[in-house]
Formats: structure tokens, sequence, C-alpha cells
């Protein structure tokens, strides 16, 4: 997963707001779709590829700031993220 992945010492608070929070479900998705699109952007036109990269670069950046967020206000996270 996505969050898992950027975020590994926050794996169960992360594992909890998947199955409490609809909101963080779907930037979780999001961020994964994202992810996945920027790895395929390599198979573009060369026209087309630096511009798509900087755009799902930036809307993953963006994503991974909301689900830092969302854990950062998540009781059960225990610890703060560094």
């Amino acid at each position: 997963m996505a969050a898992t992945g950027r975020f590994p010492n926050f794996e169960l608070s992360i594992r909890r707001l998947l199955e409490t929070d609809e909101n963080f479900r779907d930037i979780c998705e999001e961020l994964a779709e994202a992810e996945y699109a920027l790895s395929a952007v390599e198979t573009m036109p060369d026209a087309l590829r630096g511009v798509r990269r900087a755009e799902w670069q930036e809307l993953i950046d963006r994503l991974v700031c909301e689900v830092e967020a969302a854990i950062r206000s998540d009781p059960s996270a225990g610890m703060r993220l560094e």
C-alpha cells in the first residue's frame, strides 16, 4: 500500500484509519493510482513526459501531505512523525 510504504512506522494507524475513515481510504486510493500513473509516464511520448511527470508528482506530494495530516490527527498514532 502506498501510505504504509511512505510511513512504515505508522502501519497500524494507517490500517485503523483505512477501516474507519472513508475519506482517508479515498486519499490512499488516489495516492496509489497517482503513483501508478507516475510509473507509467516513461511510456508516454517525449513531448508529454515531462509535463505529466510534474503533474503526477505534484498530486502525489499533495496526497502524501494529506495522509501525513490524517496520521498526525489520529490519537492512536502514539508518536510524532519525523
